[in-house]
């Protein structure tokens, strides 16, 4: 068990769980590519249409920065995109698709089209990136005979594609997306899941995400401990935060 977590806590700790999106993989550099597709994609959809699409709402719509030229360049982690379901995804962008004069059942198809169009490109790209630190933290835990999972509130049949993109799959003997449960992220439901297949108990179980609904979750489960990737400032509920897994390596080294 990593170093850092051993003098804090009574139980020993048998699995750790993550987050994929901003905790495994680079968060911007995969959806900052899905949601740029997805937004052209869109505009192109409502003028062909004689409607219009106003760019300056796109930062709101799902909680994203953007550059000069338009581009992705950043995100809240406090929003749609970084903490909520595909599904809520779609249905704020249907919403907006309405509010520019679609009717509902019209921007439900048009968001769908939009959607496999991206989906298309992403596999074609692949741009899902592992952030510092993770294949050396991964091999650590593996070599202390931890168990891992990924909880996430992508969809499984993504989730396992993005994990083999960046070729870390093998690490993992559980993913759960938020399509195997009735309540995604930050109900418990698919933690609790995860430690069900995993056969540990959730007291027994480290979680490491990059949003408070992670640490709501893992809170909500019991986790015995929920360790933050990020900056301190936007992560309320941790145990623990840190700006990366080379950080949280290097706690390790120096304890």
């Amino acid at each position: 068990m990593p170093d850092l977590m051993l003098g804090s806590l009574s139980t020993p700790i048998e699995a750790i769980l993550f987050d994929k999106d901003g905790t495994l993989l680079d968060f911007t550099a995969m959806w900052g590519f899905w949601t740029d597709c997805v937004m052209e994609n869109f505009r192109e959809e409502l003028a062909a249409r004689g409607l219009q699409f106003n760019a300056a709402e796109i930062p709101h719509i799902w909680g994203t920065f953007h550059d000069e030229q338009g581009r992705m360049n950043g995100y809240d982690v406090r929003g749609p995109l970084a903490m909520g379901t595909m599904e809520e995804v779609y249905a704020v962008l249907t919403w907006h698709g309405y509010r520019a004069g679609l009717s509902w059942a019209e921007a439900k198809i048009i968001v769908r089209e939009c959607l496999l169009q991206a989906e298309y490109a992403m596999n074609k790209e692949r741009p899902a990136q592992p952030l510092p630190g993770v294949l050396a933290f991964l091999e650590q835990c593996r070599s202390k005979g931890l168990k891992m999972g990924v909880v996430t509130a992508d969809e499984t049949e993504n989730a396992l594609s993005h994990l083999k993109w960046m070729g870390i799959e093998s690490f993992f003997s559980v993913v759960v997306g938020t399509d195997q449960v009735g309540r995604g992220k930050p109900f418990p439901d698919m933690l609790l899941l995860v430690c069900e297949r995993l056969g540990v108990p959730a007291a027994r179980v480290v979680v490491i995400g990059d949003t408070d609904g992670d640490m709501e979750m893992a809170r909500a489960a019991g986790a015995a401990w929920k360790i933050a990737v990020g900056e301190p400032a936007h992560i309320k509920l941790a145990d623990l935060t840190v700006r990366s897994f080379d950080e949280l390596l290097e706690v390790e080294v120096n304890r």
